[in-house]
């Protein structure tokens, strides 16, 4: 069954007006103007791939393993993109320091390993994206807090690692999103300046490691935000509901 991600209670396109509920904690939004704008950096879970059927499907069978039922999609909607602790906390209703934990952790790791591109697929939009993107001569990366072992050949299988400019994964560097060490790499390998490039996610570690290296950064709704998000709180530049929306702020002919 596939994991169909909740549609957040409140959603602002870039450059619409928060409402007064849900104030939003950035100066304003700004357009992104070629050429001086000229990367865009991609989450990977859950902004560039829709990668919860498998994470959910390795948890699963990681029950299935220990004689317990499987549990429905919904079920880890608020943590399928928070890492395989999460994933096995709330599989097995463990505490993080459960002697228990690393070694149900490491299964399941193995076990997505085996079914990382199984039902993986790009978000409805990120195809004709991408492809606007390579046309107008515009370069774009992953910097993600999976590590390198599953990214490249989940990546590899799905085609995109020889068109990404750069992939910068969890073990890359010492330190993980939101630090913003990860963007800063992304930046060094690609010889540009952070202002030249717009960090698109789905989670505040997202938005936090791009501000603090100095890129714009956009949230992606359409990715794994839950009900219980805030992203209009995070301090983005924007907010994008559809894949096809970043081109405005890059402008760029709108995908068909």
């Amino acid at each position: 069954m596939l994991y169909t991600p909740p549609c957040p209670t409140q959603t602002m396109a870039s450059g619409s007006a928060p409402t007064a509920d849900d104030p939003v904690s950035t100066p304003g939004s700004r357009h992104l103007q070629p050429p001086a704008m000229d990367t865009v950096l991609f989450d990977l879970d859950g902004t560039l791939l829709d990668t919860a059927p498998d994470l959910i499907g390795a948890a699963n069978a990681l029950l299935s393993e220990h004689a317990r039922p499987q549990l429905p999609p919904g079920y880890y909607a608020s943590v399928v993109s928070h890492g395989s602790a999460a994933m096995i906390a709330r599989s097995f209703d463990l505490a993080p320091n459960d002697p228990r934990m690393e070694p149900l952790r490491q299964r399941f790791l193995a076990l997505y390993r085996d079914r990382v591109s199984e039902l993986t697929r790009p978000f409805d939009g990120i195809p004709a994206l991408l492809d606007s993107l390579d046309a107008a001569g515009l370069r774009w990366g992953v910097v993600t807090n999976k590590p390198g072992w599953l990214t490249e050949p989940l990546l590899r299988d799905l085609d995109l690692a020889r068109r990404a400019a750069c992939i910068v994964s969890g073990d890359s560097v010492q330190h993980r999103k939101p630090d913003p060490r990860p963007v800063t790499h992304a930046c060094e390998l690609l010889d540009i300046a952070p202002e030249q490039a717009v960090v698109v996610g789905d989670a505040r570690r997202d938005v936090s490691a791009g501000r603090l290296a100095g890129t714009a950064t956009v949230v992606a709704l359409f990715g794994y935000i839950t009900g219980e998000d805030r992203p209009t709180y995070w301090g983005a530049d924007g907010l994008i509901g559809h894949p096809g929306e970043l081109t405005r702020w890059l402008t760029l002919p709108s995908p068909r």
